[in-house]
């Protein structure tokens, strides 16, 4: 095997379908991207905008917005470039900066959705003491940890593979990822895998206890307050909301692992299974919050009234 050298530039395998095809598939993502773009814009924006929205629980939401849109960017924005062009090739730079963007993505959805959820076990197991626990100063140390925590994962992550040889260019994936990257190593890489295991093991696990843990005591709380039966209803009303969100992001990625295990399924239903989680969370999302969340609905109302009505 020969090692490569520098320029290094990488051909995705992609999707297996005709020039003809192409151009309709474009439209799709494009469309589809667009409502991810406008639906995520929205929600931050007007999270930015109303004063009143200035709350641990929707500055989080704002994270998890822009999360969505790093993970969503990075794959769909590739994806148009090969419908639109049938342009595979990607450079060694790019390769890695897109595998980057989504690992972090993947890795940063469960820790803000972890935060999301202390968030409201405290509003809701503790409502006397929520201010004085969220305060300004610790709603930024928690969002800025769950940033953190994903972050030097996968910079860890990544910082195991300098010094790799690599061998191939032509991945094996519909985009860029740190295994897509490794299979095309001239020597086993046993450290990188078993980080990459460990890690995924551990952050998903840690996530979903946290995740567990906050919302049994919230529902516990709640069924215990039976005489507060309009704050009880709001609340689990938010919570309904976020762990939807948390269910979605977990139910797609059962639906990769599960089309990876049966040979039988088409190439192209298994690629497409793997980018779904790319797809159907930050298109979903906001959605969820701007119908369920009626602070951020109403805002949004409100806004694109002031926005709309001047104009007629």
């Amino acid at each position: 095997l020969t090692v490569l050298l520098q320029p290094i530039v990488f051909e995705l395998e992609g999707f297996e379908v005709s020039r003809s095809h192409g151009y309709p598939l474009f439209a799709l993502v494009l469309a589809i991207y667009f409502l991810v773009l406008l639906g995520n814009v929205v929600v931050m924006g007007v999270i930015a905008i109303d004063k009143t929205l200035h709350k641990p629980m929707y500055v989080m939401v704002c994270n998890l917005a822009a999360c969505d849109l790093l993970g969503g960017t990075a794959v769909m924005t590739q994806l148009m470039v090969i419908f639109l062009m049938g342009e595979k090739r990607i450079p060694y730079n790019s390769a890695y900066a897109q595998a980057i963007c989504v690992h972090t993505y993947g890795a940063a959805v469960q820790t803000i959705l972890s935060a999301m959820a202390y968030d409201r076990y405290v509003a809701v197991c503790e409502p006397l003491r929520y201010h004085a626990i969220m305060t300004t100063a610790h709603m930024v140390f928690v969002i800025l940890l769950a940033w953190a925590v994903a972050i030097i994962l996968i910079a860890v992550l990544f910082a195991l593979n300098v010094g790799t040889p690599l061998c191939g260019t032509y991945i094996r994936h519909v985009y860029c990822s740190n295994r897509s990257i490794l299979n095309l190593a001239c020597v086993p890489t046993p450290i990188n895998d078993i980080y990459g295991l460990c890690m995924t093991w551990i952050l998903s696990s840690s996530s979903f206890l946290i995740i567990f843990f906050c919302y049994s005591k919230i529902l516990s709380a709640c069924l215990m307050r039976k005489s507060d039966k309009g704050s009880r209803s709001k609340a689990l009303q938010t919570c309904a909301s976020h762990l939807v969100i948390y269910l979605i992001f977990e139910i797609v990625s059962l639906i990769i692992i599960l089309s990876n295990r049966f040979p039988q399924v088409p190439m192209n239903i298994k690629k497409f299974c793997t980018i779904l989680i790319y797809i159907v969370p930050p298109l979903i999302n906001p959605i969820i919050y701007g119908f369920v969340t009626k602070e951020l609905r109403t805002s949004i109302i409100k806004l694109l009234k002031t926005r709309v009505a001047p104009k007629l």
